[in-house]
């Protein structure tokens, strides 16, 4: 892989992820990511807590996986080994569409002439949510920035981390969610679920209707994830929360060390630099799911006997 990054001769599991360093290119990535979820959203049936909607992080990049439309289905990948945006279908060429020198605008155009080429005819809300400024994707011309590396260490970072989520998720028997790609807020998550439903959620989310954030929360759950970062807030960070969240739960000793409670933001967070300055990273990331998803539980009277898988 030309763009991988390199330490002591062997590709690194967890790369740097300096924010300042590739933030627009996050930005376009989250734009375009938004634009394909979209997609999904439309084309398939309904599934709880919007998990028809996310992406999946695969060996090539973020995949929506297959999509039912007509007699057959579809698929749209981010490939960050080439570089491609590639649409797949039954009986039809794949299509190849360049990521570098596109902006959101012109990907857009140009992703939606090729499905149309292809008798794929999904229309979607042509604005971002869960975002402040929702410039409309035909419009915006301003986040056109592409690196590859930077791309590229990102996936693998994605990847580490599935892998870890998975491993996590497996110990779980309740119900429980795939590992994820939410292209609203653009975070990798999993979430587990007590079994009993929850108070009605209050919302907040900008560009975000109610009844769905109601829907999403429509039961009590523990969810672990990794964003990525922003500008108010540039530190890529791992993330654990429960709702509702017992005042006691923000309390509670979790590990490892570096882990802390962050009251504005109403969860536990651990910086992923931390995880990857670790001596075991994976360890050290399972140390953080496995106590504070304790720690919610324990505060939130979950059956966990019945819940999680017996050795």
């Amino acid at each position: 892989m030309q763009y991988q990054t390199i330490i002591n001769g062997c590709v690194s599991a967890w790369p740097e992820l300096d924010y300042h360093s590739w933030s627009e290119t996050l930005k376009t990535i989250h734009q375009w990511t938004q634009i394909v979820g979209k997609i999904r959203l439309k084309a398939m049936p309904w599934q709880n807590h919007s998990w028809h909607t996310t992406l999946y992080i695969t060996a090539r990049g973020f995949s929506t996986g297959s999509v039912p439309y007509e007699n057959g289905i579809f698929e749209i990948e981010f490939d960050f080994e080439s570089h491609l945006l590639i649409i797949r279908s039954t009986f039809e060429i794949d299509r190849k569409i360049s990521l570098e020198g596109q902006s959101v605008a012109s990907l857009y155009e140009e992703l939606f002439a090729n499905l149309r080429d292809k008798n794929i005819n999904v229309e979607i809300y042509g604005r971002p949510n869960e975002l402040e400024d929702n410039t409309p994707f035909a419009e915006n011309t301003e986040h056109s920035t592409y690196d590859p590396k930077a791309a590229v260490n990102f996936w693998q970072a994605a990847v580490s981390i599935h892998n870890v989520f998975l491993k996590f998720r497996s110990e779980f028997v309740g119900k429980n969610s795939p590992v994820h790609l939410f292209w609203g807020a653009f975070d990798i998550a999993v979430t587990r679920f007590s079994g009993r439903e929850a108070p009605l959620h209050p919302g907040g989310m900008p560009n975000m209707p109610l009844d769905v954030m109601q829907e999403a929360y429509s039961q009590e759950v523990s969810s672990a994830g990794f964003w990525p970062g922003g500008d108010a807030f540039p530190v890529p960070i791992f993330y654990s929360y429960c709702y509702p969240s017992p005042e006691e739960f923000a309390k509670a000793s979790v590990a490892p060390k570096e882990a802390f409670w962050s009251p504005e933001m109403g969860e536990f967070v651990l910086k992923y630099e931390d995880v990857r300055a670790s001596p075991d990273p994976e360890a050290t990331l399972m140390d953080f799911l496995r106590t504070t998803y304790a720690a919610a539980a324990d505060t939130g009277n979950w059956d966990r006997a019945a819940l999680e898988k017996r050795s």
